[in-house]
């Protein structure tokens, strides 16, 4: 009966990922680039020099693009088609959460794992717009299964290590050396940890590094036959050794050693509000493990602490980075899924009564997560003080709030296995009802093809479009046509002396710039534009309006 309702569960979780793919415009702006960069790649046929708004793009290696252009060429050009495969991306991010926790758990494990992920209302978020990090992820999560199927199962070692190095080089090929150095560095951990050092020879390293190069090297060596070492210098210095070692922009700085926190308690919500017991649960099953003899009692301790190294490694080593991004560790959710797999698993398939006051006391906390989040989604959007109207915000709030209270009724009960399933039951409505209506209704907080369609309509084919002191590059899809960047007044009113021009800015910058424009300008279009932050929301930032700014005034 468990089995069939997580599975019911799942099957839920997983269709809205495919929803209503086409509701929402591109976002600004990592998903701009893996928009347009493919279809310039499918237009000139040029697979091996990347390319965005007229200029080199080597800040990643090139397998996201190539993904995307693949798709391309399979079912046309679209938005939907670049969203159809990043959500399947995340479905070989379920699997490989599944697989592993499988492995090292059970089966119920690795269903409660895979639901974790599919459920998780950032995760269909990050499944409609952010392709690196999905791919980079999965491929990982794949390393991290591999990896476990190779101690696990040491007759097959062999064949499961060279599978983990493969992943490996696709993975570099996604990001970039992070995808080799974070799972080397686990490797390291656990068996110092175990007391295996020695047993280093049995992974196969020079065959690794062989199968890791035949995946990168040919692109690296395409690319300095064109160009020299520039682009792969700037690449592994700039973009992966300075990045950790200095902060890169001013959003990356402030960010202190336990930024990463609330980064763990958003990824899997409500999900990891598990994630210091499952630590704890798994953490003191594997120890107390340890004095007992015999295969069959090593290979789950040893899994077990596979996994917690994982996460622990992936968000230590962020942590002392220059550079802090939420999304940096995001490649340790297929471990966090399935620790919270097992310890759910376990607590719910316990008779009633017989499980460990811990679960009832998180589960309890997990129904009080899920209620007050229920409650600040109705201030945000349906109060009278909210700034932004998003629709089916009512239904998610009220959604919320009565499965925090189920689910804290059932914990009181000692029913786990029922608040588990509230819990799921719940993530699965709201994600629903995000791709439905939020999404949809999101649109007009995104101005970008509205403001394209009034410049195609208008523009000559020698007119000048820009965009000032902000990040739009989406334009450039919508338009097909190079778009400047801007950042400096002077350049802004150098554009405006060559010709026919059309600018995208806030009112704000508008009222700052106009007096040093030449000749007249007016606004020809504006709309109303959110810059989607968490912390914008919660600060109920006013909506701000972005206007496209022309002297061209008929």
């Amino acid at each position: 009966m468990r089995r069939t309702v997580l599975l019911v569960l799942l099957a839920l979780a997983v269709v809205p990922y495919f929803v209503g793919l086409g509701d929402s415009a591109i976002w600004d702006a990592n998903e701009a680039f893996y928009v347009e960069t493919p279809r310039q790649m499918v237009e000139t046929g040029d697979y091996v020099n990347p390319s965005f708004n007229g200029a080199p793009r080597f800040n990643k290696p090139p397998l996201s693009y190539w993904i995307v252009a693949g798709f391309y060429r399979a079912f046309g050009t679209s938005i939907v088609t670049e969203r159809v495969a990043i959500a399947l991306g995340a479905l070989g991010l379920m699997v490989a959460a599944f697989l592993i926790a499988r492995r090292a758990f059970s089966v119920e494990a690795g269903l409660v794992a895979a639901l974790a992920i599919a459920s998780a209302p950032r995760v269909v978020m990050f499944a409609r717009r952010i392709f690196i990090d999905v791919y980079v992820t999965m491929f990982m999560g794949l390393t991290l299964l591999f990896l476990v199927l190779a101690e696990s199962q040491p007759e097959r070692r062999r064949r499961h290590l060279a599978w983990m190095y493969v992943t490996m080089g696709l993975a570099f090929m996604t990001k970039g050396p992070i995808a080799v150095v974070l799972p080397g560095l686990v490797i390291l951990a656990y068996l110092a940890l175990e007391g295996r050092l020695a047993d280093l020879r049995r992974f196969m390293i020079p065959a690794g590094a062989l199968i890791v190069a035949a995946i990168v090297l040919p692109w690296y060596a395409a690319l300095y036959a064109e160009h020299g070492g520039v682009y792969i210098r700037k690449f592994f210095i700039d973009e992966n050794l300075g990045r950790y070692a200095a902060p890169y922009d001013a959003t990356a700085t402030g960010r202190g050693l336990f930024f990463y926190g609330p980064v763990l308690l958003t990824d899997l919500f409500p999900w990891s509000v598990f994630v210091p017991a499952a630590l704890w649960f798994v953490g003191r099953a594997a120890w107390a493990a340890r004095g007992r003899r015999g295969v069959a009692a090593a290979i789950p301790r040893r899994l077990a602490t596979l996994l917690i190294l994982w996460t622990v490694v992936i968000v230590g080593f962020f942590t002392f980075s220059h550079t802090k991004q939420d999304l940096y560790i995001f490649p340790a959710v297929s471990a966090i899924a399935a620790l919270i797999g097992a310890f759910l698993a376990e607590a719910g398939t316990a008779r009633r009564g017989e499980a460990p006051p811990l679960v009832r006391w998180m589960t309890c906390a997990a129904g009080a997560f899920v209620a007050a989040a229920g409650a600040g989604i109705l201030f945000l959007f349906t109060s009278p003080a909210r700034v932004y109207a998003i629709d089916g915000a009512a239904a998610t709030g009220g959604v919320a709030i009565a499965a925090g209270l189920a689910t804290a009724a059932f914990a009181a009960r000692r029913r786990t296995f029922a608040a588990v399933a509230v819990i799921g039951a719940a993530a699965v409505a709201i994600n629903w009802i995000f791709v439905l209506q939020a999404l949809p209704s999101f649109r007009k907080y995104q101005p970008v093809p509205a403001m394209a369609a009034r410049i195609e309509a208008t523009a000559g084919s020698s007119a000048r479009v820009a965009y000032y002191r902000m990040a739009l590059p989406s334009l450039v899809y919508y338009l097909h046509r190079p778009v400047l960047e801007l950042f400096e007044p002077t350049a802004v009113a150098n554009v405006f002396k060559e010709g026919e021009t059309y600018c995208l800015m806030t009112q704000e910058d508008y009222e700052t710039l106009q007096g040093q424009l030449p000749g007249p300008t007016c606004v020809v279009a504006r709309r109303p534009v959110f810059d989607v932050k968490i912390g914008n929301v919660l600060a109920l930032k006013p909506v701000s309006e972005l206007l496209l700014v022309s002297n061209r005034c008929e």
